[in-house]
């Protein structure tokens, strides 16, 4: 693999892609994002994660984050797992009317790598793009808080939940804490 959308530099902000198998639209589930959000939160207060944004899609997920104490990479690699494995374990125990196809879907996909044992929820890559300037920033941001608005899912990006639009809008308030960029 090449060295391009890589993590290279352990302290820099990075906007990262974090995309499930085959597109599986698994995070139509509250409970599937909830998932994601309380790990970022464990995360940003337990091993010094800063998130700068996010979104979370029916698909995929768009973060910006940085690693205070420089090590970012086992930090995603191990929020990956961690959610991961909560949420094929949601899947597998929960109401969830797909659970068979889902499971079948993410046990073909662990078949095509040797690193995965029986199910495998993410892609291996997280198409990481450091972000070295404010210009940067702001338009990685900006993709972020617009992926629900050019999705349809809403008008505005502050009225979708699942994002740190509201975090950035004075007067209202996201799900989780995030670190602002200060622009």
């Amino acid at each position: 693999m090449s060295d391009s959308y890589q993590i290279n530099d352990q302290r820099a902000m990075y906007f990262l892609t974090l995309q499930v198998v085959f597109w599986l639209d698994v995070f139509t589930r509250e409970a599937y994002r909830k998932i994601v959000i309380e790990s970022l939160t464990y995360c940003r207060n337990h091993k010094k994660l800063e998130v700068y944004g996010y979104v979370i899609m029916s698909n995929h997920v768009h973060i910006i984050v940085s690693s205070a104490n420089g090590t970012l990479s086992d930090t995603i690699r191990d929020l990956k797992k961690f959610t991961a494995n909560n949420i094929i374990d949601s899947i597998k125990t929960g109401k969830e009317s797909r659970r068979k196809w889902l499971i079948s879907e993410m046990a073909f996909a662990a078949r095509k790598h040797k690193r995965n044992s029986q199910h495998q929820f993410w892609t291996h890559n997280n198409h990481a793009v450091e972000l070295s300037t404010n210009k940067m920033m702001e338009q990685r941001l900006e993709y972020i808080h617009q992926n629900p608005v050019k999705a349809g899912i809403v008008d505005k990006a502050v009225d979708y939940l699942y994002s740190s639009a509201r975090n950035y809008c004075d007067g209202m308030k996201g799900i989780m804490e995030i670190d602002l960029i200060d622009f």
